[in-house]
Protein backbone atom coordinates (compact mmCIF):
# COMPACT_ATOMS: atom_id res chain seq x y z
CA UNK A 1 0.00 0.00 0.00
CA UNK A 2 1.39 3.42 -1.12
CA UNK A 3 2.24 5.48 2.08
CA UNK A 4 0.57 8.22 0.02
CA UNK A 5 -3.03 8.90 1.28
CA UNK A 6 -5.79 8.90 -1.51
CA UNK A 7 -6.53 12.49 -1.05
CA UNK A 8 -3.14 13.19 -1.35
CA UNK A 9 -2.40 11.42 -4.85
CA UNK A 10 -5.73 13.00 -5.83
CA UNK A 11 -3.72 16.20 -4.99
CA UNK A 12 -0.16 15.31 -6.72
CA UNK A 13 -2.12 14.17 -10.08
CA UNK A 14 -4.29 17.02 -10.17
CA UNK A 15 -1.38 19.52 -10.01
CA UNK A 16 0.04 17.19 -12.99
CA UNK A 17 -2.81 18.33 -14.96
CA UNK A 18 -2.57 21.79 -14.47
CA UNK A 19 1.12 21.64 -15.29
CA UNK A 20 0.20 20.14 -18.76
CA UNK A 21 -2.41 22.75 -19.53
CA UNK A 22 0.45 25.24 -19.33
CA UNK A 23 3.24 22.76 -20.40
CA UNK A 24 7.14 24.00 -19.42
CA UNK A 25 9.73 24.47 -21.92
CA UNK A 26 11.09 20.95 -21.45
CA UNK A 27 7.43 19.70 -22.18
CA UNK A 28 7.04 22.30 -24.43
CA UNK A 29 10.24 21.18 -26.43
CA UNK A 30 9.07 17.57 -26.53
CA UNK A 31 5.68 18.25 -27.52
CA UNK A 32 7.71 20.29 -30.78
CA UNK A 33 10.04 17.72 -31.30
CA UNK A 34 8.78 14.54 -30.48
CA UNK A 35 7.85 13.71 -34.74
CA UNK A 36 11.78 13.65 -35.43
CA UNK A 37 11.77 10.39 -33.05
CA UNK A 38 8.55 9.19 -34.52
CA UNK A 39 6.95 10.86 -37.03
CA UNK A 40 3.41 10.19 -36.51
CA UNK A 41 3.64 11.90 -33.38
CA UNK A 42 3.30 15.61 -34.89
CA UNK A 43 3.08 18.58 -32.64
CA UNK A 44 -0.65 17.97 -32.91
CA UNK A 45 -1.17 15.17 -31.95
CA UNK A 46 0.92 14.88 -29.01
CA UNK A 47 -0.75 18.20 -27.73
CA UNK A 48 -3.95 16.52 -28.45
CA UNK A 49 -2.67 13.50 -26.75
CA UNK A 50 -2.20 16.24 -23.28
CA UNK A 51 -5.01 17.89 -23.77
CA UNK A 52 -6.99 14.62 -23.57
CA UNK A 53 -5.10 13.82 -20.28
CA UNK A 54 -5.80 17.49 -19.04
CA UNK A 55 -9.01 17.18 -19.32
CA UNK A 56 -9.47 14.07 -17.07
CA UNK A 57 -7.19 15.10 -14.78
CA UNK A 58 -9.49 16.92 -12.47
CA UNK A 59 -10.19 16.51 -8.38
CA UNK A 60 -14.06 15.33 -9.51
CA UNK A 61 -12.52 12.33 -11.94
CA UNK A 62 -10.10 11.08 -9.41
CA UNK A 63 -12.37 11.50 -6.84
CA UNK A 64 -14.99 9.36 -8.69
CA UNK A 65 -12.44 6.71 -10.28
CA UNK A 66 -10.98 6.03 -6.79
CA UNK A 67 -14.13 6.08 -4.84
CA UNK A 68 -15.64 2.29 -6.75
CA UNK A 69 -11.97 0.76 -5.05
CA UNK A 70 -10.64 -0.61 -1.96
CA UNK A 71 -7.01 -0.98 -1.56
CA UNK A 72 -5.66 -4.20 0.91
CA UNK A 73 -3.20 -2.51 3.33
CA UNK A 74 -0.35 -4.71 2.50
CA UNK A 75 3.61 -4.63 1.12
CA UNK A 76 3.70 -2.53 -2.67
CA UNK A 77 3.50 -5.48 -5.70
CA UNK A 78 5.80 -5.20 -8.35
CA UNK A 79 3.64 -4.97 -11.97
CA UNK A 80 5.39 -5.02 -14.86
CA UNK A 81 3.93 -2.74 -17.42
CA UNK A 82 4.88 -3.01 -21.56
CA UNK A 83 2.92 -0.42 -22.92
CA UNK A 84 2.02 0.41 -26.43
CA UNK A 85 3.46 3.31 -28.40
CA UNK A 86 0.96 3.53 -31.39
CA UNK A 87 -0.19 6.95 -30.01
CA UNK A 88 1.27 9.57 -27.66
CA UNK A 89 0.87 8.63 -23.82
CA UNK A 90 -1.41 5.66 -24.74
CA UNK A 91 0.10 3.72 -21.85
CA UNK A 92 -0.20 6.63 -19.24
CA UNK A 93 -3.28 4.91 -17.59
CA UNK A 94 -1.54 1.77 -16.87
CA UNK A 95 0.82 3.81 -15.31
CA UNK A 96 -1.69 6.27 -13.37
CA UNK A 97 -3.66 3.33 -12.58
CA UNK A 98 -0.54 1.43 -10.69
CA UNK A 99 0.68 4.28 -9.14
CA UNK A 100 -3.28 5.16 -7.37
CA UNK A 101 -3.55 1.40 -6.19
CA UNK A 102 0.12 1.41 -4.63
CA UNK A 103 1.61 -0.56 -6.03
CA UNK A 104 5.09 -0.07 -8.07
CA UNK A 105 5.00 0.04 -11.58
CA UNK A 106 7.57 -1.67 -13.28
CA UNK A 107 7.95 0.03 -16.87
CA UNK A 108 8.81 -1.42 -20.34
CA UNK A 109 7.92 1.44 -22.09
CA UNK A 110 7.21 1.58 -26.06
CA UNK A 111 10.72 2.99 -27.89
CA UNK A 112 8.11 4.55 -30.06
CA UNK A 113 6.91 6.42 -27.20
CA UNK A 114 9.38 6.29 -24.52
CA UNK A 115 10.79 10.18 -24.19
CA UNK A 116 7.20 11.33 -23.34
CA UNK A 117 5.93 8.69 -21.02
CA UNK A 118 9.55 9.31 -19.04
CA UNK A 119 9.40 13.31 -18.95
CA UNK A 120 5.56 13.32 -17.59
CA UNK A 121 6.46 11.00 -14.63
CA UNK A 122 9.72 13.56 -14.22
CA UNK A 123 7.08 16.48 -14.16
CA UNK A 124 5.29 13.97 -11.54
CA UNK A 125 8.35 13.11 -9.23
CA UNK A 126 9.24 16.98 -9.49
CA UNK A 127 5.85 17.52 -7.65
CA UNK A 128 6.12 14.41 -4.77
CA UNK A 129 9.72 13.17 -5.29
CA UNK A 130 8.50 10.20 -3.02
CA UNK A 131 6.11 8.83 -5.85
CA UNK A 132 10.26 7.92 -7.71
CA UNK A 133 10.26 4.49 -5.44
CA UNK A 134 6.79 3.53 -6.89
CA UNK A 135 7.97 3.37 -10.66
CA UNK A 136 11.16 2.47 -12.52
CA UNK A 137 11.85 1.79 -16.48
CA UNK A 138 13.28 -0.99 -17.56
CA UNK A 139 14.22 -3.27 -20.50
CA UNK A 140 13.82 -6.39 -18.85
CA UNK A 141 10.97 -7.61 -17.03
CA UNK A 142 11.89 -9.65 -13.74
CA UNK A 143 10.49 -9.78 -10.08
CA UNK A 144 7.12 -8.88 -11.17
CA UNK A 145 3.72 -10.05 -8.94
CA UNK A 146 1.69 -9.37 -12.41
CA UNK A 147 1.63 -8.19 -15.56
CA UNK A 148 -0.52 -5.69 -17.93
CA UNK A 149 0.73 -5.94 -21.21
CA UNK A 150 -0.42 -4.51 -24.82
CA UNK A 151 0.37 -5.10 -28.02
CA UNK A 152 -0.57 -6.95 -31.31
CA UNK A 153 -2.54 -10.45 -31.85
CA UNK A 154 0.85 -11.66 -32.69
CA UNK A 155 2.78 -10.33 -29.53
CA UNK A 156 -0.08 -11.27 -27.14
CA UNK A 157 0.46 -15.34 -27.57
CA UNK A 158 4.40 -13.95 -26.51
CA UNK A 159 2.77 -12.73 -23.80
CA UNK A 160 0.27 -15.71 -23.04
CA UNK A 161 3.37 -18.09 -22.92
CA UNK A 162 5.81 -15.49 -20.89
CA UNK A 163 3.69 -14.32 -18.18
CA UNK A 164 0.66 -16.83 -18.22
CA UNK A 165 1.53 -17.79 -14.65
CA UNK A 166 1.36 -15.03 -13.07
CA UNK A 167 -1.69 -12.49 -12.85
CA UNK A 168 -2.12 -10.85 -16.32
CA UNK A 169 -3.96 -8.29 -18.19
CA UNK A 170 -2.86 -9.24 -21.85
CA UNK A 171 -4.09 -6.62 -24.70
CA UNK A 172 -4.31 -7.60 -28.32
CA UNK A 173 -5.55 -5.68 -31.39
CA UNK A 174 -9.06 -3.83 -31.41
CA UNK A 175 -10.33 -1.10 -33.30
CA UNK A 176 -13.29 1.13 -33.44
CA UNK A 177 -16.73 1.04 -35.73
CA UNK A 178 -18.95 4.02 -36.97
CA UNK A 179 -23.29 2.51 -37.24
CA UNK A 180 -24.65 4.72 -39.27
CA UNK A 181 -28.49 5.53 -40.00
CA UNK A 182 -28.18 7.68 -42.82
CA UNK A 183 -29.89 9.99 -40.70
CA UNK A 184 -26.81 11.52 -39.51
CA UNK A 185 -26.27 15.72 -39.55
CA UNK A 186 -23.29 17.12 -41.53
CA UNK A 187 -21.59 18.15 -38.08
CA UNK A 188 -21.68 14.84 -37.14
CA UNK A 189 -20.10 12.89 -40.08
CA UNK A 190 -17.82 15.87 -39.84
CA UNK A 191 -17.19 14.78 -36.27
CA UNK A 192 -16.80 11.69 -37.43
CA UNK A 193 -14.05 12.35 -39.10
CA UNK A 194 -12.33 13.00 -36.19
CA UNK A 195 -12.94 9.35 -35.28
CA UNK A 196 -11.17 8.74 -38.26
CA UNK A 197 -8.17 11.00 -39.17
CA UNK A 198 -7.14 11.84 -34.91
CA UNK A 199 -3.51 10.35 -34.11
CA UNK A 200 -3.96 9.56 -38.54
CA UNK A 201 -6.30 6.30 -37.47
CA UNK A 202 -3.56 4.60 -35.45
CA UNK A 203 -5.50 4.75 -32.50
CA UNK A 204 -7.32 1.22 -31.08
CA UNK A 205 -10.45 4.03 -30.31
CA UNK A 206 -9.81 5.34 -34.39
CA UNK A 207 -12.93 4.28 -36.62
CA UNK A 208 -11.42 1.61 -39.17
CA UNK A 209 -14.84 0.36 -40.20
CA UNK A 210 -18.71 1.75 -41.06
CA UNK A 211 -21.48 -0.21 -40.37
CA UNK A 212 -23.86 1.46 -43.09
CA UNK A 213 -27.65 0.69 -44.55
CA UNK A 214 -28.01 -0.61 -47.78
CA UNK A 215 -27.74 1.52 -50.70
CA UNK A 216 -26.04 4.21 -48.61
CA UNK A 217 -24.85 7.66 -50.44
CA UNK A 218 -21.45 8.24 -49.48
CA UNK A 219 -21.85 12.20 -50.84
CA UNK A 220 -22.59 13.76 -48.10
CA UNK A 221 -20.05 12.00 -45.51
CA UNK A 222 -17.21 12.89 -48.13
CA UNK A 223 -18.87 16.59 -47.98
CA UNK A 224 -18.57 16.57 -44.23
CA UNK A 225 -15.35 15.57 -43.62
CA UNK A 226 -13.57 17.92 -46.39
CA UNK A 227 -11.81 19.95 -44.03
CA UNK A 228 -9.36 16.92 -42.71
CA UNK A 229 -7.94 17.20 -46.52
CA UNK A 230 -4.79 18.04 -44.94
CA UNK A 231 -3.76 15.25 -43.34
CA UNK A 232 -2.78 13.93 -46.87
CA UNK A 233 0.55 16.65 -46.25
CA UNK A 234 1.87 14.32 -44.16
CA UNK A 235 3.93 12.27 -45.62
CA UNK A 236 3.84 8.56 -44.37
CA UNK A 237 -0.13 8.98 -44.18
CA UNK A 238 0.32 10.37 -48.14
CA UNK A 239 2.84 6.89 -48.58
CA UNK A 240 -0.31 4.88 -47.06
CA UNK A 241 -2.48 6.65 -49.20
CA UNK A 242 -0.66 5.64 -52.21
CA UNK A 243 0.11 2.38 -51.42
CA UNK A 244 -3.24 0.99 -50.77
CA UNK A 245 -5.07 3.06 -53.76
CA UNK A 246 -2.53 1.86 -56.04
CA UNK A 247 -2.94 -1.98 -55.22
CA UNK A 248 -6.91 -1.30 -55.21
CA UNK A 249 -6.36 -0.13 -59.18
CA UNK A 250 -3.94 -2.62 -60.01
CA UNK A 251 -6.17 -5.60 -58.49
CA UNK A 252 -9.37 -3.30 -59.94
CA UNK A 253 -11.32 -3.59 -56.43
CA UNK A 254 -14.25 -1.51 -56.21
CA UNK A 255 -13.47 1.61 -53.88
CA UNK A 256 -14.33 5.23 -53.14
CA UNK A 257 -11.38 8.07 -53.47
CA UNK A 258 -11.96 11.59 -52.29
CA UNK A 259 -8.42 12.21 -52.62
CA UNK A 260 -7.15 12.00 -48.93
CA UNK A 261 -9.12 8.99 -47.67
CA UNK A 262 -10.33 5.34 -49.51
CA UNK A 263 -13.33 3.63 -48.82
CA UNK A 264 -13.81 -0.19 -49.28
CA UNK A 265 -16.55 -2.02 -48.97
CA UNK A 266 -14.82 -5.65 -46.56
CA UNK A 267 -16.13 -7.75 -44.05
CA UNK A 268 -12.96 -7.07 -41.84
CA UNK A 269 -12.87 -4.88 -39.02
CA UNK A 270 -8.85 -3.46 -38.92
CA UNK A 271 -8.51 -1.19 -42.08
CA UNK A 272 -5.15 -0.57 -43.69
CA UNK A 273 -4.29 3.22 -42.94
CA UNK A 274 -5.63 5.84 -44.99
CA UNK A 275 -8.27 2.95 -45.77
CA UNK A 276 -11.84 2.67 -44.41
CA UNK A 277 -13.46 -0.60 -44.37
CA UNK A 278 -17.46 -0.60 -44.55
CA UNK A 279 -20.62 -3.14 -44.70
CA UNK A 280 -24.14 -2.45 -45.39
CA UNK A 281 -26.24 -3.77 -43.23
CA UNK A 282 -30.02 -4.41 -43.73
CA UNK A 283 -31.72 -3.20 -40.24
CA UNK A 284 -30.45 -2.25 -37.28
CA UNK A 285 -31.31 -5.50 -35.55
CA UNK A 286 -28.98 -7.05 -38.25
CA UNK A 287 -26.30 -4.33 -37.78
CA UNK A 288 -26.50 -5.06 -33.67
CA UNK A 289 -25.76 -8.83 -34.38
CA UNK A 290 -22.91 -7.87 -36.14
CA UNK A 291 -21.22 -5.83 -33.73
CA UNK A 292 -22.15 -8.14 -31.02
CA UNK A 293 -20.58 -11.28 -32.84
CA UNK A 294 -17.39 -8.85 -33.36
CA UNK A 295 -17.16 -7.61 -29.44
CA UNK A 296 -13.97 -9.40 -28.58
CA UNK A 297 -12.11 -7.13 -32.00
CA UNK A 298 -14.19 -3.72 -30.84
CA UNK A 299 -12.63 -1.08 -28.61
CA UNK A 300 -16.02 1.52 -28.93
CA UNK A 301 -18.80 2.12 -31.30
CA UNK A 302 -19.51 5.60 -32.46
CA UNK A 303 -23.15 6.01 -33.56
CA UNK A 304 -26.55 8.33 -32.56
CA UNK A 305 -28.29 4.99 -32.82
CA UNK A 306 -29.93 3.84 -30.10
CA UNK A 307 -28.43 0.27 -30.06
CA UNK A 308 -27.79 -1.91 -27.10
CA UNK A 309 -23.90 -3.48 -27.43
CA UNK A 310 -21.30 -5.14 -25.74
CA UNK A 311 -18.39 -2.57 -25.99
CA UNK A 312 -18.77 1.53 -25.25
CA UNK A 313 -21.24 3.83 -27.17
CA UNK A 314 -19.57 6.85 -27.97
CA UNK A 315 -20.89 10.05 -29.65
CA UNK A 316 -19.55 11.13 -32.83
CA UNK A 317 -15.88 12.90 -32.00
CA UNK A 318 -15.47 11.66 -28.72
CA UNK A 319 -13.91 8.23 -29.58
CA UNK A 320 -10.01 9.65 -28.19
CA UNK A 321 -11.68 11.40 -25.49
CA UNK A 322 -12.24 8.36 -22.88
CA UNK A 323 -12.69 8.92 -19.49
CA UNK A 324 -10.77 7.59 -16.78
CA UNK A 325 -12.91 4.39 -15.99
CA UNK A 326 -13.65 3.48 -19.69
CA UNK A 327 -10.96 1.14 -19.04
CA UNK A 328 -9.30 -0.60 -22.84
CA UNK A 329 -10.99 -3.58 -23.39
CA UNK A 330 -13.34 -3.20 -21.19
CA UNK A 331 -11.13 -4.89 -18.52
CA UNK A 332 -11.61 -2.78 -15.67
CA UNK A 333 -7.87 -2.43 -14.31
CA UNK A 334 -8.20 -0.65 -10.54
CA UNK A 335 -10.12 -3.62 -9.97
CA UNK A 336 -7.29 -5.60 -11.57
CA UNK A 337 -5.20 -4.63 -8.95
CA UNK A 338 -7.41 -4.13 -6.26
CA UNK A 339 -7.36 -8.31 -6.26
CA UNK A 340 -4.12 -8.91 -5.97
Amino acid sequence: MSKFSNSYLIQIITQLGRQFATPDDGLQQIIQTEHHYNAWFTPQSVQQAIGAIVQSLTKENLEQLLSAYQFANHEPKKIGLILAGNIPLVGFHDVLCVLLSGNIALIKASSQDARLIKYVLKILTDIEPGLAQYFTFTDKLEGFDAIIATGSNNTSRYFEYYFGKVPNIIRKNRNSVALLTGNESKEQLHDLGKDIFEYFGLGCRSVSKLLVPTGYNFVPFFEAIEDYYPVIQHSKYHNNYDYNKAIYLVNRDKHLDNGFLLLKQDERLASPLAVIFYEEYDDLPSAQDYLSKQSENIQCIVTSASIEANNQIVNFGQSQCPALWDYADGIDTLRFLANL
